[in-house]
């Protein structure tokens, strides 16, 4: 059985505060885990993802588009490698093993859109981020996010960095 902690929502009014989001995750994130992105179309997974990966990289000017014809984009850090998957075209999980979804999720930091794509390889290890869009402003958003595995322990860093 899986250890779930409580829910935690995050208010984020503006879309550095998303990037803020994204580094604070992406300075506690550890090969051979995961990162799970859902959301409707708009909410900000991209924005999200590409933040992460700027913060993984150390690089704030990184080029980052968007996977969603590869499904994959692989980048090294000095801490490992990061995979940004794009599900939203995958027809069938099993596509996944011809991607080498086994390797990533084994060796690097999984960072994936649409994870409800995964069926059967949904990691143990996971932060999952489900954003929403706010009315508030044209930018503003809340994220939700529960933690699985070893990140139900970092919760507490989270919250406070």
């Amino acid at each position: 059985m899986e250890r779930r902690r409580t829910v935690t929502i995050v208010d984020l009014p503006d879309l550095a505060a998303t990037e803020r989001l994204a580094g604070r995750i992406a300075a506690l994130a550890r090969p051979g885990e995961a990162v799970l992105l859902s959301g409707p179309l708009g909410a900000g997974k991209s924005a999200f993802a590409r933040a992460f990966v700027r913060a993984w990289v150390d690089d704030p000017a990184a080029e980052v588009p968007s996977p969603t014809f590869t499904l994959v984009q692989p980048y090294d850090g000095p801490r490992g490698a990061v995979w940004h998957c794009d599900l939203y075209r995958l027809g069938d999980p099993e596509e996944l093993q011809e991607l080498g979804i086994d390797q990533g999720f084994a060796e690097a930091v999984m960072l994936v859109e649409w994870p409800d794509r995964l069926g059967p390889w949904l990691p143990p290890d996971r932060l999952e981020l489900a954003i929403e869009i706010c009315e508030q402003a044209e930018d503003a958003r809340r994220a939700m996010l529960a933690a699985f595995g070893v990140w139900s322990a970092r919760m507490d860093e989270l919250a406070d960095a």
